[in-house]
């Protein structure tokens, strides 16, 4: 793998076999990933909140704080992306603590070059999914911040049978295009529907009286 296209990717490796957390970190900055390690889930915790990594590999099994529940609060408190590592046998836990959030899992004894495919795809997903929340965080900001852009979002989500979602990415390529701010765009679109059914009015009255006998 080419080591430029993974050198910004920082993973997170967490598990209280130290071979497995030495082979496995080891292996990882062979492929050029930036990594930190934690042999428990407290401090991998504190980890997370503090480095924000792109993703986070948990073992399943560990003393005190085991890799679920650790997946649960990185899901609930710092929304960083993460894989199970479980051992063969420890699928059906790894798969009834899926609703915590994680990507996915990978089975024990693990082999780098075979997981990095399977890393690569988590960090994939990952990106989509903080793009997501960052649109939605965006979204929301502006709906809340401007009743012209919520009203212009629905005036392309009618027009174009669009998402919410989908209509407030239009309106916000279209305002970086012309390097403005999106409130303007939403209100020059406004000012541009109304003058277009005003127009359409003043036909539609203009056309009625030339029918009059």
């Amino acid at each position: 793998m080419n080591a430029d296209a993974t050198m910004a990717r920082h993973i997170l490796v967490v598990d209280d076999d130290r071979l497995v957390l030495a082979s496995l970190s080891r292996g990882l900055r062979d492929a050029g990933y930036r990594v930190s390690v934690a042999a428990d889930g407290e401090n991998a915790f504190k980890i997370a909140v503090n480095t924000a990594p792109d993703l986070a590999l948990l073992d399943v099994r560990m003393p005190g704080m085991d890799g679920i529940e650790l997946g649960r609060l990185l899901h609930e408190h710092t929304g960083t992306p993460f894989l199970y590592l479980s051992a063969y046998g420890q699928t059906d836990i790894v798969k009834r603590a899926a609703g915590h959030g994680a990507l996915g899992y990978l089975v024990k004894p693990l082999d780098i070059a075979q997981i990095l495919p399977s890393i690569e795809a988590a960090l994939t997903r990952a990106a989509e999914i903080r793009k997501l929340r960052e649109t939605e965080t965006q979204l929301n900001a502006a709906l809340a911040g401007s009743r012209e852009t919520s009203m212009a979002i629905g005036l392309l989500m009618e027009r174009n049978r669009l998402s919410r979602e989908q209509a407030f990415d239009l309106l916000r390529e279209h305002a970086r295009s012309q390097r403005r701010q999106v409130a303007e765009v939403a209100r020059e679109m406004l000012e541009s529907a109304e003058k277009l059914n005003i127009h359409n009015g003043v036909k539609g009255i203009g056309a009625s009286r030339k029918r009059k006998p």
